[in-house]
């Protein structure tokens, strides 16, 4: 590759790390700031020249393999460039920028891909659909809408069933009794709700907290008051930290929402689950806040038709954290009121979780894991 044509390819990246420092973090609502879209114009211009200068991968080419990746990501980032340049109504675009430090992100997304699906994928072929989070509310139809399935219309739903005795296995407690949390952090009520649910088992706890000053607020508070070992997620590795609170029984994780779908403990080293509060988007999470605020403007309703389906999936994946396999026994302990006193959206959310057997009562909660922590 001539040695313009990288050089070219360096200024754009230059030009990009410039625009991202002074740009702030979050969605971007009123066009790209001109610094990134001037750093946007140079991408596209010089991956083209790259492209170019790359030319067809021919058999005699010494590595076509690594000329093909090249090639791959210089196409997509001159499509990226370019569709950030667009500014489409149907794309949301903003800038990412990660808790711990490192390097800034300039991210485009539809919002909705809906429509995509339905035109270029059902019509073509048969798709078949797995999770388990796709019943919302006890239906399909919530996630079908979402993937550009009508009602009803030309698609099939089946629910397999799971193997695991809910009922009989898990125990759903909600602190119906708590305060309806406000500020974010950990309220004082909840933290001593904690303290009690963790005394009772003596450790083996998932803490899934909504925030990062909430998880640490309940380490500071259980290191305090308890001699249990209290792991927090970002003091070390993520993998190390699963691997010790799986090793030792007394050990309690906290953590945040990489903690809600990525942590596998089978057995006795998990046997309770606390969820802080219900898993709605925040404010600024962009894509969520572009199709609640696209809802709403037609007319609708942006916190139930995305903030709660959103929330659901978040709390069914959480939720999933404690029962692992056939022998799992525990508690998934809820310190959100909302579950139980909010009408409308509290039920919804209930049957969208695993059917555990359900109690608001703090003492019936205690004496499972006392009786857990005996045997």
């Amino acid at each position: 590759m001539p040695a313009e044509v990288g050089e070219a390819l360096a200024e754009a990246g230059d030009a990009l790390a410039v625009g991202l420092a002074e740009a702030p973090a979050g969605r971007i609502t009123t066009g790209l700031p001109a610094a990134l879209s001037g750093a946007c114009t140079l991408l596209d211009a010089a991956t083209r020249r790259a492209l170019d200068a790359i030319g067809d991968i021919k058999s005699d080419d010494p590595d076509p393999v690594r000329k093909q990746q090249a090639k791959a990501v210089l196409d997509e980032l001159s499509k990226t460039a370019q569709r950030l340049l667009e500014e489409a109504d149907h794309d949301v675009a903003w800038v990412e920028k990660p808790d711990h430090g490192g390097r800034r992100a300039l991210v485009v997304a539809p919002l909705s891909v809906a429509g995509t699906l339905a035109t270029h994928l059902y019509d073509e072929r048969t798709v078949v659909a797995t999770s388990a989070t796709l019943t919302l509310g006890g239906q399909f139809d919530t996630v079908a809408k979402s993937l550009g399935l009508p009602p009803g219309d030309g698609w099939q739903s089946l629910d397999v069933g799971s193997p695991f005795d809910y009922a009989r296995q898990g125990i759903l407690y909600v602190a119906a009794r708590l305060p309806r949390p406000s500020a974010s952090g950990l309220p004082e009520a909840a933290g001593d709700e904690l303290l009690k649910l963790v005394g009772a088992l003596g450790g083996r706890t998932l803490g899934l907290f909504s925030s990062r000053r909430a998880a640490q607020q309940a380490a500071e508070l259980l290191r305090a008051r308890t001699d249990l070992p209290i792991l927090l997620q970002g003091e070390e590795a993520l993998p190390l930290l699963v691997r010790r609170f799986r090793e030792d029984r007394a050990s309690c994780l906290f953590g945040v929402m990489s903690l809600w779908q990525g942590v596998d403990v089978p057995g006795d080293s998990c046997q309770l689950v606390v969820i802080d509060r219900l898993p709605f988007p925040r404010p600024d999470e962009p894509l969520a806040a572009a199709r609640a605020a696209a809802v709403d403007a037609a007319g609708g309703s942006g916190f139930a038709a995305v903030s709660v389906p959103i929330a659901a999936v978040r709390l069914a994946q959480g939720v999933g954290r404690l029962i692992r396999s056939t022998g799992d026994k525990g508690v998934v302990a809820v310190l959100d009121s909302r579950l139980e006193t909010a009408r409308g959206y509290g039920q919804f959310l209930r049957r969208s979780l695993p059917p555990f057997w359900y109690t608001t009562r703090q003492d019936v909660a205690l004496g499972a894991l006392e009786r857990l922590r005996g045997s």
